[in-house]
């Protein structure tokens, strides 16, 4: 561990760079929110062919819903071991090794007979998965000063949404015109093409040919104002969990996450069951949601910037970027209260929006909150919560919209976030030396 974080502190070797490329940064969020997309379309999968795993495997939805719990639990429980692997390792070796995995585990998804095997296969992918984000946000923590990172959250944070959209359209094709075991063959497939890119491609900043010199200054800017001291000592889990900041961000990742599970599995539901729309009709509108998200992926990113140019300190602008729209969160308390079909798809897409822009927040602040050899477990222990949360409420849901219906459910989330907010607000608290300072 000492000495991997060691690499990542050392000055660059002296001497001019030939050939770099302007903003070479931007490429590497573009190359993190290509990850996500496809993270996304391997997830989004499983829904599309679920009506055809009914017919060909007799997979009814009980079983259907034991599936999605397998990879659930297993992403959950994995979070934190994957990112302590990103974060003693280094990202370059450690994301390869998740991105293969997960790859190959698509990749003999179709050899599935029932829905127990089927369940075994997801539950790998969820092992296998659970270092993506973790992973991202040490990146972003490495290639971006403060100010900027937000940013590059709410870029690669736009390949959840898009990855959603994509998903319906293109494997609806593929098993039409092949079958449903085609479509993980092209998910492994896409994943492998990525990770070879990514081992060509990625080196750490100090040690990119690439990057010209004024940018890696760029890069440091602002570090020392927001971040805590590095060091060369190892970090664990138990050093991350002593720490109030650990669960600030892990009560408020826990209450998020919620919001995102049931847009994520649940709208389609809820348009049949309570709106009576057919399948088409549903297809018509369940992409909408997933298209204000990316957008709110972008307003998160840009809206810590705004207050840190207003003269607010990184933590604070990080508090505010947190709150804003949480408070557009509880326009999802009228989804079920609306008097149309296209009322309520645009209150699911406040909500969708809102939370997007929160995530883009929530998932930067291990980058500022901890070392850089802490980051990815911070993230994935967050991660964890996060979906210990996604979890609970998944299983509330069912319950109680088959008892009483959706409305209390949409309250929930409406106000979830905002608890979350008074959270970081109540327990982040500035460093005396922070105070006067801003990235």
């Amino acid at each position: 561990m000492s000495t991997a974080v060691r690499i990542e502190l050392q000055e660059p070797a002296p001497g001019p760079r030939r050939f770099t490329i302007p903003g070479l940064r931007w490429w590497v969020a573009v190359m993190l929110m290509v990850l996500t997309v496809i993270y996304y379309f391997d997830r989004s999968a499983l829904g599309v062919v679920g009506p055809t795993l009914r017919s060909e495997l007799g997979i009814d939805e009980v079983s259907f819903s034991y599936v999605i719990i397998a990879f659930q639990l297993f992403y959950g429980v994995f979070q934190p071991m994957a990112g302590r692997l990103i974060d003693w390792l280094n990202i370059r070796v450690g994301y390869s090794i998740s991105i293969v995995a997960w790859s190959l585990t698509q990749l003999i998804t179709g050899l599935a007979t029932g829905w127990r095997s089927l369940a075994m296969v997801r539950a790998v992918l969820g092992v296998s998965e659970s270092a993506v984000f973790p992973g991202a946000i040490k990146t972003v923590s490495q290639w971006f000063p403060p100010k900027e990172r937000t940013v590059a959250t709410g870029i690669l944070n736009m390949g959840s949404g898009l990855g959603n959209m994509i998903a319906p359209l293109a494997v609806t094709f593929i098993v039409i015109h092949y079958s449903w075991r085609a479509a993980f063959l092209v998910s492994g497939v896409l994943g492998l093409a990525w990770v070879a890119a990514w081992v060509l491609f990625y080196r750490p900043p100090e040690k990119h040919p690439l990057l010209s010199a004024s940018e890696l200054a760029h890069i440091r800017s602002g570090a020392e104002a927001a971040a805590p001291a590095e060091t060369v000592t190892k970090v664990g889990w138990k050093v991350v969990a002593r720490q109030r900041e650990f669960w600030a961000l892990a009560a408020a990742r826990f209450l998020s996450e919620p919001a995102w599970q049931l847009f994520t599995y649940w709208i389609p539901f809820y348009l049949v069951t309570e709106r009576h729309l057919d399948i088409k009709q549903v297809a018509y509108f369940a992409w909408v949601p997933f298209l204000a998200a990316d957008v709110g992926s972008l307003f998160g990113g840009v809206l810590s910037p705004i207050f840190i140019r207003r003269g607010w300190s990184v933590l604070a602008a990080r508090k505010m970027a947190v709150t804003v729209p949480a408070a557009l969160m509880t326009f999802s308390i009228l989804i079920g209260r609306a008097p149309s079909v296209e009322l309520a798809i645009l209150f699911f897409s406040v909500g969708a929006f809102a939370h997007q822009a929160i995530s883009a927040t929530l998932l930067t602040l291990p980058a500022d909150l901890f070392p850089k050899g802490a980051v990815a477990t911070a993230n994935g222990m967050s991660g964890t919560a996060g979906y210990a949360g996604g979890i609970l409420f998944t299983f509330i849901v069912g319950r109680v919209a088959k008892s009483i219906g959706y409305g209390p459910l949409f309250a929930g989330i409406a106000f979830f976030d905002l608890i979350g907010a008074a959270v970081l607000w109540m327990v982040l608290r500035e460093s005396p030396s922070a105070k006067s300072r801003t990235a």
